[in-house]
Order: C-alpha cells, then sequence, then structure tokens
C-alpha cells in the first residue's frame, strides 16, 4: 500500500534554464561531443539520475563523477564516463559493460590498479591538490602500459580561473609543455595521443578560443559563474529552485516570539505560518543574526529548525530560493556550498 505523503518540501529543476545553459556551452566548445558534464555528489544537488536523464536528452554522451558507485547509476545514460575519486581500486576488477574512465591522481594509485583498464593521467600545474608531477610523466605512461593499461586522457584542473591574475595563465603555460612531452613520449612508445583536458566551467570561458578535447563543465550548467566581473562571462540561468509546503498558521500577537531561543518578536499583530524545510534538508540554519527573504519577499522568521521553518504568510507553497547567490552571501560561502548541501531525499521535480 502506498502511503501518500502531502508535505514534503521539493526541489524543481527547471528544463528550459538547463537547455538554455547547455546551448552556451556547446556554442563555445563548438561541438557537443567534447563537453561533458559534471554529475558528481549528485550532481551538485540537483539530482544524479535527473540531470542524467535531461543532459542526455539534450544530447550530451559523457558524463564527471567521482566514484564507481555514481558511474554504475548512469552507465546507461552516457557512453563515456570519467571517475574523478575511486579509491577502492577493487571494484575495478569487476566486469562492468561500460566503459569507466578512471583519474589516476598520484603515483601511488598505479600500484594499485588492475590490468585492462582505461585510465586519465591527472597532472598538477599548481592546484598541488591532487595530480602526478610533470617529471613522473614518463614513469607513470611507461609503468601504465606494462599493465596493459589504456591511456585515454591527460588532464589538469584551473584554481583561478575566475579571478583576474597570473595563475591562469601561468597553469596554461604549464598544461602546454605537458602537451608537448606526452606528444613526444606517444611518438618514442608509438602509442595513440591521448585527449587533453582542463577546463572546468570557468576555464572553457575564460580563453577566446576553445582548442582541447574536452571541457568538464559543472557549475555553469547548473546556471552559475563567478568571477571578478572584469571578465566577460555568459549570463546563465539557474536551473534549481526548492519549494516548501505549509503545514500550519497561526496568530502572533504584539510581543510574542516564534522558534528557539525567541530571536524574533512581533511589534504587531501578524500572520505566520510554518513550512516543511529546514537543517535537516540541508537549508543551512538561519539565526538572530541573519535576515533572509524567499524570491516573493516572505522574510524567514527567528531560527530554522531541523525540520521547519516560519515565514510571514499563508501561502500553501513557497519558493525558498530560485538562486543561491543571495544565501550564499548571508552565509559567507559560495553556491556551490548552498546547492550541494540540499538533502538527496528532498522530492525533485522537472518542469
Amino acid at each position: 500500500m502506498k502511503v501518500k505523503v502531502k508535505n514534503l518540501p521539493t526541489i524543481k529543476l527547471n528544463k528550459n534554464n538547463l537547455f538554455y545553459n547547455l546551448d552556451i556551452i556547446t556554442q563555445k566548445t563548438k561541438d557537443i561531443n567534447k563537453v561533458s558534464v559534471v554529475l558528481k555528489d549528485n550532481a551538485y544537488g540537483h539530482g544524479l539520475i535527473e540531470m542524467a536523464t535531461l543532459t542526455s536528452q539534450y544530447g550530451i554522451k559523457k558524463a564527471v563523477v567521482r566514484d564507481l558507485r555514481e558511474a554504475t547509476i548512469i552507465k546507461d545514460y552516457f557512453s563515456e564516463i570519467l571517475v574523478l575519486a575511486q579509491r577502492d581500486f577493487q571494484e575495478l576488477k569487476h566486469s562492468y559493460s561500460h566503459t569507466f574512465h578512471i583519474v589516476i591522481n598520484s603515483m601511488e594509485d598505479l600500484e594499485k590498479l588492475p590490468q585492462n583498464i582505461k585510465v586519465h593521467i591527472k597532472v598538477n600545474t599548481g592546484m598541488n591538490r591532487n595530480g602526478i608531477a610533470q617529471n613522473e610523466l614518463e614513469e607513470c605512461i611507461k609503468g601504465l602500459l606494462a599493465k596493459n593499461i589504456s591511456i585515454c586522457g591527460i588532464m589538469t584542473h584551473f584554481k583561478n580561473a575566475d579571478t583576474l591574475g597570473s595563475e591562469y595563465f601561468v597553469q596554461k603555460q604549464h598544461f602546454f609543455s605537458i602537451k608537448k612531452l606526452t606528444l613526444q613520449l606517444c611518438e618514442e612508445l608509438s602509442i595513440p595521443l591521448p585527449n587533453f583536458h582542463s577546463c572546468n566551467s570557468a576555464g572553457l570561458f575564460r580563453g577566446e578560443d576553445f582548442t582541447e578535447d574536452m571541457a568538464r563543465v559543472g557549475i555553469a550548467m547548473y546556471g552559475y559563474l563567478d568571477n571578478d566581473e572584469v571578465l566577460d562571462f555568459p549570463k546563465l540561468k539557474p536551473v534549481l529552485s526548492l519549494w516548501a509546503n505549509k503545514i500550519s498558521t497561526r496568530f502572533l500577537n504584539k510581543d510574542e516570539s516564534v522558534g528557539y531561543g525567541a530571536t524574533f518578536t512581533a511589534h504587531k499583530k501578524m500572520t505566520i505560518s510554518t513550512y516543511d524545510l529546514g537543517y535537516g534538508n540541508g537549508f543551512t540554519r538561519i539565526n538572530e543574526n541573519q535576515e533572509y527573504f524567499t524570491k516573493d519577499g516572505y522574510r524567514v522568521l527567528g531560527r530554522v529548525s531541523m525540520d521547519n521553518l516560519s515565514l510571514d504568510t499563508d501561502k500553501e507553497k513557497v519558493c525558498i530560493f530560485d538562486n543561491a547567490n543571495n544565501l550564499a552571501k548571508i552565509h559567507n560561502t559560495i553556491n556551490y556550498e548552498i546547492i550541494t548541501s540540499l538533502s538527496p531525499f528532498i522530492k525533485k521535480v522537472i518542469e
């Protein structure tokens, strides 16, 4: 027997906004087959299956995920899936019908990899987080060949493509020298050239012309592309909006308070309602030091609780936000953190 639950917060995914963003992205790459959509961490809070479905409908053939668990879930949607951070390499020994490409993040990874898989080598160009050093590249390639592992890509990651400064150009030049070295090694060893890719969302739009084999597009697809404002980045449309349903309505008299800590006190008689959303759903707690208004101007009253919050309205359903930037400013963080913090158990609706 199915039990219908009336009050559940909802994430709405705007298909038109997503396709608008993908249009801009594919215009920049000049080839849809060079776009690889980043769906890691529940597709930045948007829903792994939902975003795999939509981007596949658009015509995208490549995706990027965090681990094999995510890759296996969406294997039927894409012809190539890049796995960024797989730690249990024993799982790779299973026979998958899909072609998963595994990123090598260190020389230690080389020792643990099973034979006969496909990999992309990540090279550190200055972010100093993951990736082998340039002087380890030859050893890495020869070690992979000895295990009959196919080298499908050479990649790096920019740390400052969205800010004005020299770091982006330093990394870009470093990666250019890595490409030259790779070409030499491939010629000496008589092996096929791998694909080269360095661009995240900001990296893609930072350059004038895109000339690489693939772009790993994450935050731009979801409708955000922050920069120092001097950079000529396109205006994109957020895909996700968060909605809450009314649980109850009551009147507050003047000088009565609502919520934990009594941090909101009414200055006059007013109507308030409680809604089915809280920090247990990933909507980060707002307290007396912060003031937040929903898309339609309703104020969050007092502290956000684990499972509910209060607003100065009696509407049945309220859009809590359709753009994460205002919340990011309130919480002194970035839009990534706001959307990826949302619970994966929130119902998703594609519109």
